[in-house]
């Protein structure tokens, strides 16, 4: 009995007939990260392959949505690169958490460049010593107690109400969520 290398190995298997579904998979993840923008790449991943339809997780629901609303040119642009095509292109994050972590939470949103939302993420940060596990639900709950005031000491005050309020909302409408909608009622 001869030894054969594990590439050769893998090489045989792969010629068989039950492993032509991964192969077009293989060459969907290829014609993937030729055929798609670098700027989506970061923020996609391709999981599987079913029926002709290639399952991606997104790092958002706002890449979910954005990228649903384009899957019809890129699968054009997919299609090209690919000798079986493709039937359809199916976006989710909900799986985003398992294919790789994120690094900041900046990479959530496409749009996350304005000067408001880079200081709100800045009050979301934590010391070391708070992102060790509580031992109790009290502690947890004293420590969630604690996070939620340090945020709001830093963020701005609605100027109707008077309570801390997300930057956004007041970019949007120059008060809080609550007082907006007490205005529309």
């Amino acid at each position: 009995m001869s030894l054969n290398s594990l590439d050769s190995l893998l090489n045989r298997l792969q010629q068989q007939p039950h492993w032509e579904e991964y192969n077009v998979y293989r060459q969907a993840l290829k014609a993937w990260e030729t055929a798609i923008d670098s700027k989506i790449l970061q923020y996609t991943k391709p999981l599987a392959l079913r029926r002709q339809v290639l399952w991606i997780a997104t790092a958002s629901s706002v890449w979910a949505q954005t990228l649903t609303m384009q899957r019809y040119t890129l699968l054009k642009k997919l299609n090209a690169h690919l000798s079986q095509p493709l039937t359809d292109l199916r976006f989710s994050s909900a799986q985003w958490h398992q294919v790789q972590p994120l690094n900041t939470l900046q990479d959530l949103e496409p749009a996350a460049q304005s000067d408001s939302y880079q200081a709100f993420l800045k009050t979301l940060t934590f010391p070391e010593e708070e992102q060790t596990p509580s031992q109790t639900p009290k502690e947890a709950f004293q420590r969630w107690t604690k996070i939620l005031q340090i945020r709001a000491e830093n963020l701005p005050i609605c100027p109707q109400c008077q309570s801390p309020t997300f930057p956004q909302e007041l970019e949007r409408w120059s008060v809080c969520a609550n007082c907006a909608t007490q205005q529309w009622r």
